[in-house]
């Protein structure tokens, strides 16, 4: 007998491996040829911004308030006597001096009031002589024993009514010599001179309400303005600290200062109804930039800080009671990072969180998220002027 041989593997199966095998190839190559048929999404390009770095360095900090001119001193000129305005020395806006004569009264009445009162004095010290003459004779007289004590004593009388009567007498030629006096009109302090009140030849009452002209103070002037309560502690502590804390007097649209000076004082009570308290500053108006009643924005250095992180206010962004920068990563990619801000002056803020000379994205926010690529604009090229062209003879 023949030895049995190995078993062939059916017949049937074979041609399924082979399909199974060929479906496999083709769709391998179909994947292939699918996938290089179809493009590859490109990546999106990177958005243009403009950046600033973190500075560091040290931002005053100001409270700005609405503020007033007011005069130190404001007075209205007014006749002390009454009578016929014959001089008017002043022109309307004039800057005066102290005791300059600005209006003359009609002085002849009193003058002859002044003498009058010098006729009865020296009429009364003539009496008073001669009973003081009298008395010394008296006295003698009755050291011999020629007259009693009585009349004496009636004599020494008489001199002291006497004596009394020259002291009454002088104090109406006092009196009669100042309303004199009160007839040349002086002014009582330095400034400027108002519109004029009333015109020569008109008759002036005494002590009238109306006045011959207003004079206000110009140099130095003061501005009022107010401080809110919040800001009250540090005003405060650094008056405390015995520095003079400096005002500046800027126009309505706070880009022209007009004056600078100093915080005076403040008031002493706190205005319930608007939580402010008024403050007074000082200013030398050597110019006369300040006119009193003008209406000034008043700036007031409270305080300076020292060595902070600097940043640009078109850099911060708000989320709620958040404020945040995006900071440009060193693979060009931007991360949010939250900021306290100290100050604000302008432009510029004082913050923490963040380091020096890190790149901050200043616009073109609606765009970014974390991870965002960016790619920094450019600066303009600087502008220069043209050259003059040169001068062509004549």
């Amino acid at each position: 007998m023949s030895a049995p041989t190995a078993a062939s593997p059916p017949r049937s199966r074979l041609p399924w491996a082979l399909a199974a095998i060929a479906l496999v190839i083709v769709a391998v190559l179909l994947t292939k040829w699918l996938t290089a048929a179809k493009p590859q999404p490109k990546p999106a390009p990177p958005i243009p911004v403009n950046a600033t770095p973190v500075t560091r360095g040290d931002l005053d900090v100001y409270l700005d308030e609405l503020g007033t001119v007011t005069a130190t001193y404001t007075v209205t000129v007014a006749s002390r006597v009454a009578g016929e305005l014959t001089q008017v020395r002043y022109k309307e806006g004039q800057l005066v001096k102290k005791n300059d004569v600005l209006a003359v009264i009609d002085p002849r009445p009193y003058q002859a009031a002044v003498v009058q009162a010098q006729g009865q004095l020296a009429r009364d010290q003539a009496s008073l002589e001669n009973a003081r003459i009298d008395l010394v004779r008296y006295q003698k007289s009755y050291q011999a024993h020629a007259i009693p004590e009585q009349q004496l004593a009636t004599q020494q009388a008489l001199v002291d009514q006497d004596a009394g009567t020259v002291k009454l007498d002088q104090g109406n030629l006092d009196a009669a010599q100042v309303n004199l006096d009160y007839t040349r009109i002086v002014s009582p302090i330095n400034g400027r001179i108002g519109l004029r009140t009333v015109d020569p030849g008109n008759i002036v009452p005494a002590n009238g309400t109306t006045g011959i002209a207003t004079i206000t103070q110009l140099q130095p002037i003061t501005v009022i303005f107010t401080i809110a309560e919040d800001d009250l502690d540090a005003v405060v502590d650094a008056m405390h600290s015995g520095q003079a804390l400096r005002v500046d007097a800027l126009n309505r649209t706070q880009k022209k200062q007009l004056a600078q000076g100093t915080l005076l004082t403040i008031d002493n009570q706190i205005n319930t109804a608007s939580g402010t308290v008024r403050a007074r500053a000082t200013f030398a108006n050597e110019h006369n930039e300040l006119f009193p009643n003008e209406f000034v924005n008043a700036r007031l250095l409270v305080k300076t800080l020292s060595g902070v992180n600097l940043v640009p206010g078109a850099a911060i962004q708000r989320n709620n009671d958040l404020a945040y920068v995006y900071v440009i990563q060193s693979d060009d990619t931007v991360k949010p990072v939250n900021i306290k801000i100290l100050a604000t002056n302008g432009n510029l803020c004082a913050v923490t969180g963040v380091e020096p000379n890190q790149q901050l994205v200043t616009d073109g926010f609606d765009k970014l998220q974390d991870g965002t690529k960016v790619s920094i604009k450019a600066p303009p090229p600087a502008t220069t002027a043209p050259a003059p062209s040169p001068a062509q003879p004549g």
